[in-house]
């Protein structure tokens, strides 16, 4: 008797690639984590196993490229909690913002001594392939650039551009403090000029790797939302999520596009992201900066909270997050923009924020006191197919949204697509399956959701990381085997 020659052949699904716009029905074998061949009637007993997809859609597996583990609680108990989340909501590859400063690993400090530690607490504890983007947030770290690439394969840096002078979760005083830098350092618009020199010098370094090392951005003007803030805290006929919408208006945001913009202009610094853009004036200035800037490679991303919820959400401050919430036209921009292949990819921005930290009982109603950001990876695929559909918004549209796109960019070369040679990185989705979105089911620690009650009309159904089957019909097996993605990969 012959030696199978694959070890899985998932038989009888509809395969989802990010290009053209046709779903084929046809088998995916797999054999060494790879996908060995994609066609139908594969016979099954060329494979040691067999998983029928009993029709379903199958999408290349997620590639969630901004989540914050280990923002609110420890690295070691959020990698494994919040990737179980994630594979359960068909995520299979996890990048990741990390920093020196208060929270994550409250150190400061050079990256050289820093990143080691974080490498060292996230191994073995990941249930999907992971990965980080830096945040150079003093001199020392931009020296450190070439070293991140060529050591440790860090191939995404980020500018928080509001730092310097604004707090995480509102107005704040103390930002050298919060940021842990030196105090001849400032975070600053010079900064960023330097840290953005930094990466094209590195890019000339490294010719070979260049096309995937890039600069990601959050787009918001600290002056601006400090004098709003002091404006709509007296205005008591503002509260909740509107009132937080106003206190960092629509045009901070595109005011730190053009920023960013011309700055990369002039640092002659190509590979731009801008981050989860979440309203018209946002998204107006990211394209009008393209037309002015045509040489530099713009990639415009919106998260999943921005096109499911408003300022009129019921969760109310449970749906704080920066850059905020936004009332209701703005989301309707953004899906016109969407559909229109304006916006490049879509994210989570998934940062768990437990209950008790995210708002203390005794502020319950006090967008002010509540902390920022929110987690929702695990909604990031089934809220897409359910709304996107529901807007015409094609399958093959949304694979190149949450796969190959951020793959292409952020160096994940394996990733982002279901066919020969490409990790076997599959979500099966039954795209009929109603459901509605309660946290309890949830694994990630966070306890509430803003996603509450939102009824779905697609569901993963089951999750596969290099031919392993990792999460079935809601539940996560087994041990984690995420593996550290070094970038680019080959």
């Amino acid at each position: 008797m012959n030696k199978p020659e694959f070890d899985l052949i998932i038989k009888n699904v509809r395969v989802v690639r990010p290009h053209g716009n046709v779903v084929h029905e046809a088998d995916i074998a797999i054999k060494d984590g790879k996908v060995a061949r994609v066609a139908p009637g594969i016979d099954v007993a060329r494979a040691k196993a067999v998983h029928d997809g009993r029709g379903q859609l199958a999408f290349p597996g997620v590639v969630d490229a901004h989540m914050h583990s280990g923002i609110y609680s420890p690295l070691a108990e959020d990698a494994v909690s919040e990737s179980r989340a994630a594979a359960m909501g068909g995520v299979t590859s996890s990048l990741n913002y990390f920093r020196t400063g208060q929270y994550y690993l409250n150190k400061g400090g050079p990256y050289k001594k820093f990143y080691p530690e974080v490498l060292k607490i996230a191994k073995g504890k990941f249930h999907v392939d992971y990965g980080f983007h830096l945040a150079p947030m003093d001199g020392t770290h931009i020296k450190e650039i070439p070293e991140l690439i060529e050591k440790y394969g860090v191939a995404s840096f980020k500018i928080f551009m509001f730092y310097g002078s604004h707090g995480l979760h509102g107005a704040s005083d103390s930002q050298r403090d919060f940021l842990m830098i030196g105090k001849d350092e400032r975070y600053d618009y010079a900064h960023f000029e330097f840290i953005m020199r930094g990466i094209q010098a590195a890019r000339e370094q490294f010719p070979d790797r260049a096309r995937q090392i890039s600069l990601s951005l959050h787009c918001e003007t600290a002056e601006v939302m400090t004098a709003y803030t002091k404006i709509v805290e007296k205005d008591k006929s503002l509260r909740g999520l509107a009132a937080y919408s106003a206190s960092r208006p629509q045009h901070s945001e595109g005011l730190a596009v053009f920023i960013a913009s011309y700055l990369a202009n002039e640092t002659a610094l190509p590979n731009i992201n801008l981050l989860h853009l979440s309203s018209r004036k946002a998204v107006q200035a990211a394209m009008m900066m393209g037309d002015v800037f045509p040489h530099i490679d713009f990639k415009r991303e919106v998260t999943i909270g921005h096109l499911m919820l408003d300022i009129n959400s019921k969760a109310a401050e449970l749906a704080k997050v920066n850059p905020p919430i936004r009332p209701r036209e703005d989301v309707e921009f953004l899906w016109e923009a969407l559909l229109a292949g304006e916006l490049d990819w879509i994210v989570s921005d998934h940062a768990c924020c437990r209950h008790e930290m995210k708002i203390p009982k005794h502020y319950f109603g006090n967008i002010w006191m509540a902390k920022s950001g929110f987690g929702g990876t695990e909604y990031l695929l089934p809220a897409l197919i359910s709304e996107g559909t529901r807007r015409g918004m094609g399958y093959n549209h949304m694979a190149r949204v949450t796969s190959w796109n951020p793959a292409q960019r952020y160096g994940l070369n394996r990733k982002g697509d279901i066919a020969e040679g490409f990790d076997a990185d599959i979500a099966l989705v039954d795209p009929a399956r109603t459901w509605t979105i309660e946290a309890k089911n949830s694994p990630s620690t966070q306890g509430y959701t803003p996603f509450e009650g939102l009824e779905m009309s697609a569901r993963v159904e089951a999750t596969f990381l290099r031919g392993q089957l990792i999460c079935q019909d809601g539940q996560v097996l087994g041990k984690p085997r995420g593996e550290y993605l070094f970038r680019p990969t080959a």
